[in-house]
């Protein structure tokens, strides 16, 4: 009994409708002998309940019927996105070339003529199935290389991304590691020379007290090298050379806290210091060119636990966010001919709940025009100029955020005012670092 179901259910369902009631015996007869499974209808209403119940594989239906006609029945059909494609073979007596073509403009994909041949009848239902299970195996094919073209560009994106940022992490390593060496030795050759140019200094003074008439050479040589000046800029030129020392190892720090290579993956980290030593590394940008003032910088910080996470990638999308930020608005003032007021970048933390960190990103630039948001997550997609964006920053951010942190980012915009990324990210989460969670 099992197998007879089972055999029914893999044959072709075909749904006969006409009025005759011969007709309808004599092909549910025929191609219920040539393996097919027939349900009847006696007119149209009844063949679009039927139809409703379950979907045939293939119709015939009649033309000339009462109340509603073989192609009103059509028409209907082609209209719902459930049954428009289902094959339809007409039937009619009518043999005019008009109604031959009236046929196929309501959709139908054959005409066949009474008195039919039932063979003919047969090899046309026969060429239908084949031709509708083809089409269905090709847009069956054509998900699967969708589907398998849209994985391949987010690999692409993640292993391109990875490059990416291996090599930028290896470099800032690479560069904060053979810079600290020789600024150590700076900074730590400055107090001595300082004390040894003030003894120098001293002694000079004391020279001069005890021997106050110099020969004539000395007194020409103190002369032209002003001595007086000299003795008081020291103090300046010191100053400023420690002042450089310390921005340089306020620097290295940032780019230690930033890439994090000498560090373990998954840490308690400050999420203020990724946002403080992100924005270091991009102060250079804040700097607008043709003579325009500085990006101004709003932080409005919380009181925030320290968080697990993946510090070096969280600061990668710190980056990512704020680098489009500053882009947004250089196209704002690349577009005004009025001057820009106040170009402001505005960053936000707060504690959400117990368990959740919301980070904010607001920008006063160009914003995100109503096209361009439907795609801004996809890969290889970027509004910037070729050589300037890879259309990567975003589909990477939200990679790290949703897929690597089991959290949220979204956005606000409105185009010609501005936009605001979200971010929201657990506290405390169990990472677990697999080979293809590392590949961005």
């Amino acid at each position: 009994m099992m197998n007879q179901l089972e055999d029914t259910s893999n044959k072709p369902d075909i749904l006969v409708v006409d009025d005759t009631p011969a007709n309808l015996r004599l092909l549910s007869k025929m191609m219920t002998e040539h393996g097919y499974n027939v349900r009847q209808a006696i007119n149209g209403k009844m063949a679009l309940t039927a139809v409703k119940a379950v979907k045939p594989d293939l119709i015939l239906l009649d033309i000339n019927m009462p109340e509603m006609n073989g192609y009103t029945v059509c028409e209907t059909l082609k209209k719902n996105e459930e049954t428009c494609s289902i094959p339809i073979i007409f039937l009619s007596a009518l043999d005019d070339a008009l109604d031959k073509v009236k046929a196929f403009q309501v959709g139908g994909v054959d005409y066949v003529t009474k008195p039919f041949q039932l063979e003919e009848i047969l090899v046309r239902i026969q060429n239908q199935l084949t031709i509708q299970q083809l089409h269905n195996q090709l847009q069956h094919q054509n998900q699967q290389l969708k589907t398998a073209l849209s994985e391949l560009q987010v690999t692409q994106a993640q292993l391109v991304q990875q490059e990416k940022m291996v090599g930028l992490m290896q470099l800032v390593a690479g560069i904060a590691h053979e810079i600290n060496n020789p600024i150590s030795f700076i900074s730590g050759n400055i107090e001595p020379a300082n004390q040894y140019i003030q003894d120098l200094i001293k002694l000079i003074k004391l020279y001069q007290y005890e021997y106050p008439q110099p020969s004539q050479v000395i007194q020409q040589t103190t002369e032209e090298i002003d001595f007086d000046f000299l003795i008081s800029d020291v103090h300046n030129i010191i100053s400023s050379m420690k002042n450089g020392v310390n921005r340089i190892c306020t620097i290295i720090l940032a780019l230690r806290i930033f890439s994090r290579l000498d560090e373990s993956d998954i840490k308690l980290i400050n999420l203020h210091e990724g946002i403080n030593s992100t924005l270091l590394l991009l102060d250079h940008k804040l700097k607008l060119p043709n003579h325009h003032s500085e990006i101004k910088i709003i932080k409005n910080y919380d009181q925030l636990p320290k968080i697990t996470c993946y510090a070096s990638q969280l600061n990668q999308v710190f980056l990512n966010l704020l680098s489009n930020a500053i882009d947004a608005i250089e196209s704002k003032l690349a577009q005004q001919t009025v001057k820009f007021q106040n170009p402001t970048i505005w960053i936000t933390t707060e504690l959400q709940d117990k368990n959740t960190v919301k980070i904010k990103i607001k920008d006063n630039g160009i914003g995100i025009s109503p096209e361009v948001k439907t795609r801004l997550f996809d890969p290889f997609f970027t509004t910037k100029p070729v050589g300037k964006g890879s259309g990567l920053g975003l589909l990477t951010s939200y990679q790290i955020i949703v897929e690597k942190h089991q959290g949220k980012i979204n956005f606000n915009s409105v185009f010609g005012e501005g936009a605001e990324f979200v971010i929201e990210i657990p506290i405390h989460q169990n990472l677990i670092k697999s080979e293809a969670q590392s590949r961005f």
